[in-house]
């Protein structure tokens, strides 16, 4: 698809309003475009005197005597009066053509910015992960502002600059041909100096895209990892990065005013000759008298329009490259087709979902991630997942809402692969802690409420208290309404867990998964979470991954990865008798615990 008719698809929903635009826009220039003959009149036959029979023009019927004879005040006034009265039509008509120009912009940049972020909530995580921050900032919010500016403002720019070419050609044409001649002349020179820079233009538009890109991802990361690189006292390192990247985008815009001053001298200098020899071709033509002395100055004046007009042509062709650019990436970005598509049947309303895994497998790349899981979890079943680092537990576990697809083998729900069902219905069925929590800035109320933004503040609080957040959140100063900030900074690592599973449990879905999601908590406070999520939610399934092996004893049924695969699995008794992996692992967890207590008992004692 060309990048012109991507960009209509969304502008054409203005079409009408553009057309009344352009309408307005032609009558303005046509008004315009009449004031030299205007000028031409009040030499002719107000300063001078001369013979109204030459005169073939628009306004040669203000010649017939009814508006004042030949050089004289009235004439004059009546002349004077149908000047100022175009000059009016024109202000009017371009200041009301103006506003709705701005209108349609902004509601082409509001749909662009719509569609662009609505694309990006589509796409699957793997596929979002190939762009870099930097990258999808620019694209969503800097390049629908510069693809709207192309067909709100230089499209309609070089329409109307072609639109007074033909009049004012044809004008000149009706004056005199023979004053067509410099336009004639200097128009190849124009074509060869536009197509020229129009190159050049695209690759540094390319090149200053690319930097802001890039100077946006180091400012985003900086302020993401600002902990970080303090900890590390790297504050020289990070800033020598932005350097770089700043003088990086220094030097593309450097070299695009470079190129910028060398088109204006170039287009310049063709005016000035333009307009040299137009006062020579239309002087001679006086001296040999097949042209009045009012015809000079109006003609000069076309043929500077011409001028004008052809070089708004060449500045609006040589920013649209900009614009082409910004074109490109968006509509590389929404033809971008995500990894996981949308299933097309809705999953029925039901409280009681089963979960089963049938040989389910996983290659990314040339990976092997998952290998043939087999997993049968009825509605109610509490199911732990444990493993070392690596094992395939988290991508165990997004397989479920579909944040990665099993290559092979299927997760059915209910009997059914998940991947025929609508996205949307089938997440519904899973509240989610993932193992990167993330607040938004916001109140912690609201980060709690985020699946259910209108509900009753007392359902807030008591999630809170299954979380065992409530406690930590009465202290702060402002309570429920503590604003936190970008990714929950403000708050300690254990109490945003709790937060995002005080937000799991108030969205009440049948399947309640934590990935890890208790791992800063301390082993009372996990217990006393997780036996209260068991004695609060009893019937809900409960998939928990955990490298405390303590956080799934419980459990029904336990699964032990290694490799991607299922090694163990039972009850806690049944693997603690089996004496493999887990009870090894279990063991040394206990004894490290020990250890620690009776080092806190002896340092009481001392």
């Amino acid at each position: 698809m060309d990048v012109l008719e991507f960009g209509f698809k969304y502008w054409k929903r203005n079409l009408g309003w553009s057309i009344l635009a352009k309408i307005m826009s032609c009558i303005a220039l046509s008004a315009d475009l009449m004031l030299p003959m205007l000028t031409a009149m009040f030499i002719n036959y107000v300063i001078q005197d001369n013979s109204p029979s030459e005169e073939n023009g628009i306004f040669a019927f203000m010649l017939d005597g009814r508006y004042g004879k030949i050089h004289s005040l009235e004439l004059f006034w009546n002349l004077a009066f149908v000047f100022m009265g175009l000059l009016l039509l024109k202000l009017v008509l371009v200041y009301t053509k103006n506003i709705i120009n701005q209108k349609i912009g902004l509601r082409l940049e509001t749909d662009l910015r719509v569609v662009t972020f609505h694309k990006l909530m589509e796409l699957d995580s793997a596929t979002v992960s190939g762009y870099n921050t930097g990258e999808l900032l620019t694209t969503i919010n800097s390049d629908t502002i510069m693809f709207k500016e192309m067909f709100c403002r230089i499209i309609p720019n070089i329409i109307d600059s072609i639109f007074v070419l033909v009049i004012s050609i044809v004008i000149l044409a009706t004056i005199n041909p023979y004053l067509l001649i410099i336009p004639v002349i200097l128009m190849p020179f124009f074509a060869v100096a536009l197509m020229r820079f129009k190159r050049k233009a695209r690759i540094n538009y390319r090149n200053i895209r690319s930097s802001n890109s890039e100077m946006s991802l180091t400012v985003q990361e900086n302020i993401e990892a600002v902990r970080l690189v303090r900890s590390f006292t790297n504050e020289k390192v990070e800033r020598q990065k932005f350097d770089e990247s700043n003088l990086k985008l220094k030097e593309s815009y450097i070299k695009q005013v470079k190129l910028s001053a060398a088109f204006e001298a170039v287009f310049s200098t063709i005016k000035q000759i333009a307009y040299i020899g137009s006062i020579a071709v239309s002087a001679l033509l006086v001296l040999n008298g097949q042209m009045m002395v009012g015809y000079l100055v109006a003609c000069i004046n076309y043929v500077l329009k011409i001028m004008d007009y052809v070089s708004q042509i060449n500045n609006m062709m040589f920013q649209m490259q900009q614009q082409l650019v910004s074109g490109q990436k968006m509509m590389n970005f929404m033809n971008c087709e995500s990894q996981i598509p949308d299933g097309s049947k809705p999953l029925e309303e039901s409280e009681k979902v089963h979960l089963t895994v049938r040989h389910g497998s996983m290659v990314v790349g040339e990976q092997q991630i998952l290998r043939d899981i087999n997993l049968d979890i009825p509605y109610g079943k509490k199911l732990g997942i444990v493993g070392g680092t690596g094992s395939g537990k988290s991508v165990l576990l997004e397989a479920f809402i579909r944040v990665h697809d099993m290559t092979d083998g299927e997760i059915a729900i209910n009997g059914e692969d998940i991947k025929n069902f609508e996205l949307e219905s089938m997440r519904d069925k899973f509240a989610y802690v993932f193992q990167d929590v993330f607040l938004f800035s916001n109140t912690i109320d609201s980060n709690i409420a985020y699946a259910q933004p209108d509900i009753e503040k007392a359902q807030v609080i008591e999630a809170a208290k299954h979380a065992q957040a409530h406690g930590f959140i009465q202290r702060l100063d402002d309570g429920y309404e503590t604003i936190v900030g970008e990714r929950g900074l403000g708050i300690s690592g254990g109490q945003k867990q709790r937060v995002s599973i005080a937000r799991a449990l108030l969205k009440d879905a049948p399947i309640l998964v934590l990935d890890d999601s208790t791992s800063a908590l301390d082993v009372n406070t996990e217990k006393r979470l997780l036996q209260d999520i068991k004695n609060n939610y009893p019937k809900k399934t409960l998939l928990i991954s955990a490298h405390r092996l303590s956080s799934v004893v419980d459990c029904d049924e336990i699964i032990y990865m290694k490799d991607g695969m299922i090694i163990e699995r039972g009850t806690f008794e049944e693997l603690m008798k089996l004496n493999g992996h887990f009870a090894a692992v279990y063991n040394i967890q206990e004894a490290q615990k020990s250890a620690t207590v009776d080092f806190d008992t002896l340092a009481e004692g001392v």
